[in-house]
């Protein structure tokens, strides 16, 4: 069994302090309820005796940890496909390709990117949901951000509650665009279809920008960032404007190719088999050195190739 062994001996500042605030200040990366439960349960002792979460410390007090670690996770690591950009020992930046899903669920029990990142790293298995504080759908590309330790977890979790991370996308709207705007609703489950999601102003807020960067004959790419970050959330919001992504099987509707168009973009667009989204850009403060940080994922080749042809046309 893994265990966290530690000993600490107790600081003239901390005399007169809590057992429990004591060692939450020296163990930041859990919470104080976990700290207790701990103490509690016997794991954690005080000058070798057993001890209460309310009781006080004093100078040269010594504590010992001795915690088993559960892991959070029943997954196994596999082999899967997906390029690192960076790694540090707080967190993994990787950029996810397309068909990959990113949590085990009903029909992809397996394969996903949790098994991945477990695969190169088993310390994960004592994080929820392996490090993983953000996801992307399966066949959206592109940027995601990892934590490797508590610490890092909670770091990132606070900063995506208080809409410090910056998540910029590009995306292929169908239709021509006339401008760039922001969008800000609710969004819910769909009432009757239950794989999807749907505005609703009784649902989470919600609150996308976006931009026109190049319009196409019949289409636009467009620049999008997320100010919150609801599930499948840049594609309801286009299809609510009237403008889904090209290729989404959800909320794209039927299939259009617009008349006139050669055969080389009506093939390259038949052929793109997924939504025309990929996260490009992730920016926030590094949970070790507070420095704010940047990183970006290459357009992927079939997005780029979809790209040339609506160029060419």
């Amino acid at each position: 069994m893994k265990l966290i062994q530690q000993q600490y001996r107790i600081e003239h500042d901390e005399a007169g302090n809590r057992l429990d605030q004591t060692l939450s200040q020296r163990l930041p990366e859990y919470s104080r309820s976990k700290i207790q439960q701990w103490i509690r349960e016997g794991f954690i002792s005080l000058n070798h005796k057993t001890c209460k979460p309310r009781q006080k410390v004093y100078a040269d007090d010594l504590v010992d940890l001795d915690v088993p670690i559960v892991s959070q996770l029943s997954d196994q690591p596999q082999a899967v496909e997906f390029e690192i950009l960076h790694r540090d020992d707080d967190i993994f930046v990787i950029d996810k390709p397309a068909g990959v899903v990113v949590h085990p669920a009903a029909g992809h029990p397996d394969g996903t990117l949790v098994n991945g990142l477990l695969n190169i790293d088993t310390q994960l298995e004592q994080l929820p949901r392996a490090g993983i504080v953000h996801r992307l759908d399966k066949d959206t590309t592109g940027i995601m951000v990892v934590a490797r330790n508590l610490r890092a977890h909670h770091w990132l979790v606070d900063q995506l509650q208080q809409r410090l991370v910056k998540r910029e996308y590009i995306a292929i709207t169908q239709g021509v665009v006339t401008a760039g705007r922001s969008i800000e609703t609710g969004i819910a489950r769909h009432a009757v279809n239950r794989k999807k999601m749907a505005v609703n102003q009784n649902g989470k807020l919600a609150i996308t920008h976006f931009q026109v960067a190049r319009k196409f004959q019949h289409h636009s790419l467009i620049n999008v960032q997320l100010e919150t970050g609801r599930t499948h959330q840049i594609r309801v919001h286009m299809a609510h404007i009237k403008y889904p992504l090209l290729g989404d099987p959800v909320y794209g509707g039927r299939e259009r190719i617009p008349r006139g168009i050669g055969d080389a973009l009506t093939e390259r667009i038949r052929n793109f088999n997924r939504q025309a989204l990929h996260a490009r850009r992730l920016s926030f403060e590094h949970p070790a050195s507070q420095q704010f940080c940047e990183f970006e994922a290459a357009i992927p080749d079939d997005f780029q190739q979809l790209l040339n042809a609506l160029d060419a046309a």
